[in-house]
């Protein structure tokens, strides 16, 4: 009687040197470190790039509406998580090109943020309303904590950042509140409420060292201040009535600050309804001097080594960027990349910064020392652009 074990064990051998000629060949190595995504704002559809070439690997679709999305990532770059206008969470397999796992987990999201342990995500909501935790890998709810508060009965979460210790920190934008919220392993989530801060904190951001948070206000002239490094936290203004005495122009486009421009200890800040932007000493709090630009800005970015800020502007003006130097605080340089240009990301060390058209169907890629373009890569309606790299940086 033959072993079948026997015959499956030898039959592999055999065949072995006829089929060395018909491999198919081995599928390319690749590292996440050279990948980004680019968002597709009118079809609900990404983009996956890589960066040394500038090359679209693949396009997936069926990501809903992604009007104002944003991407984080997970700490080892393979992933990406899209955070849709719609609620729609969506897990991308960047490697894979494929959509490994989507829920909508409310009906209105506006960004979310990865923990430090890359364990958790966290989704910031319009509506219902509050922030959603979920489980990194299986997209499971681990918490959800409603933005109630005496002022307003469910409020409209903005500014949502991760800081380290597997907490995050965001603004209510109806309730005038900043939030931290805590979830530590294995220990129920520990919430802390900053009340009374300002009249519509409509954005914020946290500094690379996880320390400051900035919320700015829609509702009155001024900045909000958060240390996080001192217990009991504390609100403070900063740059309070920095348009003073002067009407605000209307406000075309609400400025971000998750593109602020952090360098030498020195912070840009858009302003908003002017066209300006605010400068300001980290370590005093203090304003250092202002930069008049060309309109409205949105975005301002600094290039990796500090020694750029780079600028876009809101409608009407939004075909221009500008570059400010930040040791002088003077514009040397002005750009027209296309219409609507609505997102700029810089390469990990600087050398380029890709910039997004939308009305132009087309990312524009810069040589951030000639300022030359070097590349156009064609993109329906594009609007946000994210490197892994950013899976590495605190509040990103």
């Amino acid at each position: 009687m033959i072993d079948r074990r026997s015959v499956l064990a030898i039959a592999p051998l055999a065949l072995a040197p006829r089929l060395a000629f018909a491999q198919a060949p081995a599928p390319q190595m690749r590292g996440t470190g050279d990948l980004g995504v680019i968002i597709e704002r009118a079809t609900g559809s990404v983009l996956i790039v890589e960066t040394t070439d500038r090359t679209v690997l693949t396009r997936i679709e069926g990501l809903g509406d992604l009007s104002h999305a944003s991407v984080c990532f997970s700490r080892d770059e393979r992933f990406a998580f899209v955070f849709g206008r719609d609620g729609g969470l969506s897990r991308i397999d960047l490697l894979g090109g494929r959509i490994a796992k989507r829920i909508v987990q409310g009906g209105n999201a506006i960004g979310g943020a990865v923990s430090d342990d890359g364990r958790l995500v966290a989704v910031s909501n319009y509506e219902p309303g509050g922030v959603r935790v979920f489980d990194a890998e299986t997209l499971a709810l681990v918490a959800d904590v409603p933005a109630t508060s005496r002022s307003a009965a469910r409020s409209k979460t903005v500014g949502l950042v991760d800081i380290p210790g597997r907490a995050f920190v965001y603004a209510l934008y109806d309730a005038g509140e900043i939030w931290r919220l805590e979830i530590p392993v294995s220990e129920a989530p520990r919430l802390t409420r900053l009340e009374n801060v300002g009249k519509l904190p409509y954005d914020g951001n946290v500094t690379s060292d996880g320390r400051h948070y900035f919320a700015g206000l829609f509702g009155e002239d001024g900045v909000v201040h958060v240390d996080l490094w001192k217990e009991p936290l504390k609100a403070e203004r900063v740059l309070d009535g920095y348009g003073r005495g002067e009407a605000p122009l209307p406000v075309y486009k609400m400025p971000h600050f998750e593109g602020w421009a952090a360098t030498q200890n020195m912070l840009f800040l858009p302003a908003v309804g002017r066209d300006e932007l605010l400068v300001f000493d980290l370590s005093t709090l203090k304003e250092l001097g202002r930069v008049q630009t060309y309109g409205q800005p949105v975005f301002a970015v600094a290039r990796p080594d500090g020694r750029h800020v780079w600028v876009n502007y809101a409608y009407p003006k939004n075909n221009v960027v500008e570059i400010v130097d930040s040791q002088s605080l003077a514009i040397v340089k002005r750009l027209e990349p296309g219409p609507a240009v609505l997102h700029l990301e810089f390469a990990p060390r600087g050398h380029e910064v890709w910039v997004s058209s939308r009305d132009a169907d087309a990312v524009i890629v810069y040589d951030t020392r000639s300022f030359q373009e070097k590349a156009r890569i064609k993109a329906s309606k594009p609007s946000g652009i994210f490197f892994t790299a950013r899976a590495h940086v605190i509040g990103k």
